[in-house]
């Protein structure tokens, strides 16, 4: 479910003040490895879709799955939460779905003045990529939402049906979310193991590179995030099964002892480790007799850690929620302009591109148009197929669902390949409509959705986004200076240089991904690259040296007394050792490894 878009190497080099960048163009299209839980959104999407629009073959009344389709396409959401964080976010996107559906299906009911119509649409692309980044919901992000909600607001529509188009939605989105849990009877504790398994995995991986050669920072960067990832992962696991949850938080001590002292690590060790964690066997140390009588250090006051405000975490979104804002509707009414019929491509097109930089929007922006080209064509085969029938264009539907979160994972290009016809196929749910029409406008709404979109983008800079690594700085700093000091103090508390080592982690992980979301920003002024580096190498070396002195390198025996399962609240604030998910800095936006949007 991710795409392969390259991120910014650390480099000692300064960039130059008001230097515009380059932007990548074949690389962008690279094809690498599938998420490796991508069978589970695809398997998901098709369970959640089929039942309902089968039902409405039955009945003839397939021109209804326009809406059994929205409800059911929350199924794509949390994966990658562990089941009782992921009931309440996926009541969450069920209710952001219909609720976006009704607001649209008024709207239209109330007005067909379509400059009326995209100001609305764009307005809710706003809202809706706020919501989701503010969340951090996950893929497949915001897009799903605008998609649904833009395209509702051009199907002709009176009051009096509205509740009954929401309440087919909702059903739906019920039937999506039984989906969604359903694995929770097989697996209970699958997510959870999958981000410790991650994180074992990534730091084998930069342990391999021996500290030292091309992208062993970038691998160091990783192995930390993935670390990060699952102390989030385990922080939002309900309360029971204890046991297996020390289990799994002594694993990810492990990896964390190996990434601060690789020289001392086994990196064989953690791939078996992490293979062990396959399926649902046992988890290694779950049977371990001091797993009850060791409490981890300070797992219970990071649990207890107040979250940040919301207005806090909405002040980074802000250049984001104005580019979405601004350029979805700028596409829309350029759209109106050419006469093309259907806005809300546009629209949508330009919604799909704004990432955490400009960088990353641009990867997004060619990806997009090179899927959707081809996405087309792929349209002309199809059509045919699906227009014998009914139960065809379903069946191709279900199809181009399975096919794009498949794809989607190796890159996003290849996935819109898939949900391109797929988004064309659905226009036809309500009756026939002639082909050469639907591809030409299609074509002429991606086109002018990218270029409006992306430039929309460029105008709205995000001048903050070079002060926010100043403050990362900072703290990465600040954190360094009081762990050396509890170092220097032989009788310094093991519960507060636990505390200290797990601050000083995730304050090198928040500065790593702030300075690369900074670092893709256009026409920046200059950001203190070395400075951060050498942060950087100051941090890991006082990392190595507080593992030493804990007595936690590997083999040493004291593993699990020491253990210390401080997780990192994701919306802890500095003073809490609040650390960041891959990729995702300050909470800027979203990060393209780890979010792909649809149509």
């Amino acid at each position: 479910m991710s795409s392969a878009t390259p991120h910014p190497t650390p480099t000692p080099e300064t960039e130059p003040s008001r230097k515009p960048r380059r932007f990548p163009l074949v690389d962008v299209l690279r094809v690498g490895r599938p998420s490796n839980i991508w069978f589970k959104p695809a398997f998901s999407v098709v369970a959640a879709v089929a039942p309902p629009s089968l039902i409405l073959v039955a009945l003839g009344r397939l021109d209804l799955a326009v809406y059994t389709m929205a409800g059911s396409l929350c199924a794509l959401y949390a994966h990658n939460r562990p089941y009782a964080a992921r009931a309440k976010a996926l009541v969450g996107v069920v209710l952001g779905m219909v609720g976006g559906l009704a607001i649209a299906l008024v709207a239209a009911s109330l007005t067909s003045d379509a400059v009326i119509l995209v100001g609305i649409g764009a307005l809710l692309a706003a809202v809706q990529k706020v919501l989701c980044d503010v969340t951090r919901i996950g893929p497949p992000g915001n897009v799903i939402l605008t998609f649904v909600s833009s395209a509702s607001l051009f199907v002709p529509q009176t009051l009096g049906q509205v509740p009954g188009h929401v309440a087919l939605a909702a059903v739906a989105g019920v039937w999506a979310w039984l989906v969604g849990m359903a694995p929770a009877l097989v697996r209970p504790h699958g997510p959870e193991r999958r981000a410790t398994a991650d994180a074992l995995n990534a730091t084998a991986a930069y342990i391999d590179t021996g500290g030292t050669g091309d992208g062993h920072a970038r691998a160091r960067a990783s192995a930390y995030a993935a670390v990060q990832a699952a102390w989030q992962c385990l922080l939002l696991t309900g309360p029971r099964s204890v046991t297996t949850r020390r289990a799994l938080e002594r694993l990810v001590v492990r990896a964390e002892i190996a990434l601060a002292a690789s020289a001392d690590a086994d990196p064989a060790r953690l791939r078996a480790q992490a293979g062990e964690l396959r399926g649902t066997g046992r988890v290694p140390g779950a049977d371990d007799p001091r797993s009850e009588a060791d409490e981890l250090l300070g797992t219970a006051a990071e649990r207890a850690v107040p979250h940040r405000s919301l207005w806090s975490r909405l002040g980074p979104l802000t250049p984001i929620a104005v580019r979405t804002a601004l350029g979805c509707g700028l596409a829309g009414y350029a759209s109106l302009a050419l006469g093309v019929g259907r806005p809300y491509w546009a629209l949508t097109t330009a919604a799909a591109l704004y990432q955490a930089n400009i960088t990353l929007t641009w990867s997004r922006t060619v990806q997009r148009v090179v899927g959707n080209l081809v996405g087309v064509l792929l349209f002309a085969a199809v059509a045919p197929v699906a227009n014998l029938g009914p139960l065809a264009l379903v069946l191709c539907c279900l199809l181009l669902n399975f096919g794009a979160e498949a794809l989607i994972g190796r890159n996003y290009w290849l996935g819109s390949v898939c949900v391109t016809p797929l988004a064309l196929l659905v226009t036809e749910f309500p009756g026939y409509q002639e082909t050469g029409s639907l591809v030409a406008d299609r074509v002429v709404d991606t086109l002018v959705g990218a270029l409006v979109g992306f430039g929309a983008a460029l105008v709205v800079t995000n001048r903050r986004a070079g002060n926010r690594v100043a403050t990362a700085l900072t703290t990465a700093g600040l954190r360094r200076e009081h762990a050396a000091r509890l170092l220097a103090d032989p009788q310094a508390d093991p519960t507060a240089l636990e505390a200290a080592r797990r601050g000083l982690a995730a304050a090198l992980v928040d500065l790593r991904a702030t300075a690369d979301t900074a670092a893709g920003e256009w026409w920046l002024r200059t950001l203190p690259q070395e400075q951060v580096v050498l942060a950087e190498q100051a941090g890991h070396r006082t990392l190595a040296a507080m593992v030493r002195r804990q007595g936690l390198a590997a083999g040493s025996g004291a593993e699990t007394k020491q253990s210390a399962g401080t997780g990192t609240n994701p919306d802890a604030g500095p003073g809490a050792g609040s650390g960041t998910s891959p990729g995702t800095g300050t909470g800027e936006g979203t990060n393209d490894d780890t979010e792909d949007v649809r149509p």
